[in-house]
């Protein structure tokens, strides 16, 4: 009759608590790991230890398949996605296989650890290697390693590997043939290393080359391209190069290209832009900025009958006569980005001639051009589908030439002015014109006022007025300060004090040469506004945007 109380006597009290303690050490014994188990290593070898479960912990994942467990890693941040990976074996293991992307610091302390690194993520085919200024890259051996590991590779880049030579390139071209994208800067292989990845990349799509300084050498140096990647490369770009010309059979060589970016390249360009544009040329997308090319090249541009998007940027040797050439041939010209460095060499006349020859235009940057009324009324009246337009550091479009614009622009969505003598009067004339605007923004124009800005919004409650009076008072202050501008943002939202910026890059290796090819125009302010938040379209320049 008696009952027993060993074997059903309920748990004490104490228990629960002394459960939760344990799983609380557990936890706090993981995080202590979550140095070791991140991309930061020691100098010894990793060890992935973790505590048996208890038989009251349950794990609810078990019956999820790997595969389903990666997907969900997927929508994860790479902060979480570390994290995750503390939890157990199987989540540590699921992690590092389904990881496809990886950055790492790619100093010369890197190489013990290649190994052991690309043995958890040996699922990589996008890897960024990077190494401060300041630190010892890797070398051709590291180069070599990581190469041996990644077979499947498609996207690499290399940012200041200046250790690695064209030996490290031949290897990693012969064991990374599948590569479809890469992008190089600030380092020191030369002509024969690009050359090797080319020859044996034949699925290479798109290639970036910065600050190459292994072709710097103008004597010894050969040509470059285009090798097996010649009917696969549709994207070529050239950034910052003492001898970009170098590339001129890669570019001339590739008949599938698509889009050119030449960005502050030294040497005279017009020889090799009638190398390339030729009839038959592919060429949809070409950005000219900082550059030696004159007229000439703009016309030899001008027989890639297929260009759509085009800019042309601080490139003071273009002239109306370039852009006439460009409109006149070029009749699916979609985007215009002309930034006339206020040098008054592309005006009326070339406007005149986009508006009567670029019925497709459906975006256009004007920077430091000063058109009229009669120009901008051609525009207005001719390019109808014309849905996002930027006037920047003008003297010339005032009322008069806004109001022209609101009531003639029918399909406009997106408006940026700034720098222009513009007043409150013409920033009215939006409160009744232009019916499909969306968004319109004011940055520096002294005479508009907050109070017209309450006004249009209260008139047409759906649209996106931004008014930026304040930078005006703080340019009005700072006797430093550009006249024409600095890099902005369109998405900066109702006041934003502007801050002046430099027109030099933090690098002050660019050299003495670019210095003095463009110190004559070193003092103009204007800088490039773009429409990178502001199009729907692809265009990923170095420009800067205006949305």
């Amino acid at each position: 009759m008696g009952q027993s109380s060993s074997s059903h006597s309920p748990s004490p009290a104490g228990s629960t608590h002394h459960h939760q303690r344990s799983i609380t050490r557990s936890s706090s014994s993981y995080s202590a790991r979550s140095e070791i188990l991140g991309f930061r290593y020691s100098k010894e070898e990793a060890c992935f230890d973790f505590p048996d479960a208890t038989t009251s912990f349950i794990d609810y994942t078990s019956e999820i398949p790997d595969d389903c467990l990666a997907v969900v890693f997927q929508f994860l941040s790479a902060g979480d996605r570390k994290r995750c990976s503390l939890v157990s074996r199987r989540w540590l293991l699921v992690e590092g296989q389904s990881r496809n992307r990886l950055a790492i610091d790619a100093n010369s302390g890197l190489v013990p650890f290649i190994p052991s690194i690309f043995s958890r993520f040996d699922s990589v085919t996008k890897l960024s290697l990077r190494c401060d200024r300041r630190s010892v890259s890797i070398d051709d051996n590291g180069l070599i390693m990581i190469s041996l590991r990644c077979l499947n590779l498609t996207r690499l880049k290399l940012r200041g590997c200046r250790e690695i030579t064209d030996v490290g390139m031949a290897a990693l071209a012969e064991n990374c043939k599948g590569l479809k994208k890469f992008s190089c800067g600030s380092c020191m292989f030369g002509a024969k290393g690009m050359n090797a990845l080319l020859d044996k990349c034949s699925s290479l799509e798109e290639l970036s080359v910065k600050r190459l300084r292994g072709i710097n050498d103008g004597v010894t140096a050969e040509p470059i391209g285009p090798g097996a990647a010649a009917k696969s490369l549709k994207t070529v770009c050239l950034k910052e190069l003492y001898n970009g010309q170098f590339f001129g059979p890669l570019i001339s060589g590739a008949k599938n290209l698509k889009t050119l970016k030449l960005l502050r390249c030294l040497g005279d360009w017009d020889s090799l832009m009638e190398m390339i544009a030729v009839p038959e040329n592919s060429l949809v997308e070409v950005h000219l900025e900082r550059l030696q090319v004159s007229d000439i090249g703009l016309s030899a541009l001008s027989n890639c009958s297929k260009l759509e998007i085009l800019h042309i940027v601080k490139t003071p040797d273009c002239t109306n006569v370039g852009v006439i050439s460009i409109a006149s041939h070029c009749k699916y010209l979609r985007k215009l980005h002309i930034d006339g460095w206020k040098t008054n060499r592309i005006g009326n006349e070339a406007l005149i001639a986009i508006a009567k020859n670029s019925a497709n235009l459906q975006e256009l940057v004007l920077i430091g051009v000063n058109p009229s009324s009669i120009s901008l009324e051609a525009i207005a009246t001719n390019c109808q589908k014309l849905e996002r337009l930027a006037l920047c550091g003008s003297e010339t479009i005032a009322d008069t030439e806004i109001s022209c614009i609101a009531s003639k622009c029918v399909a406009l969505k997106k408006l940026c002015i700034k720098g222009c003598p513009v007043s409150d009067e013409g920033i009215e004339a939006f409160a009744w014109g232009c019916p499909n605007l969306v968004k319109i923004k004011v940055k520096k124009c002294r005479n508009v006022t907050y109070e017209v800005g309450d006004w249009l919004r209260a008139r047409r409650g759906s649209l996106v007025v931004n008014l930026d009076v304040c930078a005006v008072e703080a340019e009005a202050m700072d006797a430093s300060a550009s006249d024409n501008g600095v890099q902005e943002d369109m998405e900066i939202t109702h006041v934003a004090v502007a801050q002046p910026h430099p027109l030099a890059t933090s690098n002050s290796v660019r050299g003495s040469i670019f210095k003095t090819r463009f110190g004559l125009f070193g003092a103009r302010g204007i800088v490039t506004s773009t429409f990178r938040r502001f199009s729907n379209g692809n265009t990923n320049t170095s420009s800067n945007g205006c949305s």
